[in-house]
């Protein structure tokens, strides 16, 4: 069974406010291969959406709703609904996550 996997509003502005960083403090290229690695990383959850570990900020405040997988430095974090992946957030894994997780998840519930 494969489950589609979409982006929130969010998650859509962190792919975009990645990629324009990187091709600006880096190179387009560099960018070009970052979406192709997030792309890859989609096609993965739409077979194997349950293979996420749970987030340790979230699991420490008893929640167990979301998982993450990871592309050094980056986390991918996500929600399984109806047979559905929402991408919730793609984030540099050195961030405060705590608080970003509190505010980003915490706050749409």
């Amino acid at each position: 069974m494969s489950f589609p996997v979409l982006l929130t509003d969010d998650a859509a502005r962190d792919i975009e406010e990645l990629y324009d960083y990187i091709a600006q403090h880096d190179s387009p290229r560099k960018a070009e291969a970052l979406l192709d690695k997030v792309e890859g990383l989609f096609e993965e959850l739409t077979e194997l959406p349950e293979r996420g570990s749970y987030p340790k900020e979230l699991i420490a405040l008893g929640i167990r709703e979301y998982r993450q997988i990871f592309f050094k430095p980056y986390r991918i974090i996500y929600r399984i609904i109806d047979k559905k992946v929402y991408v919730m957030l793609i984030a540099d894994g050195r961030r405060d996550m705590q608080t970003l997780l509190e505010r980003r998840l915490l706050a749409a519930d």
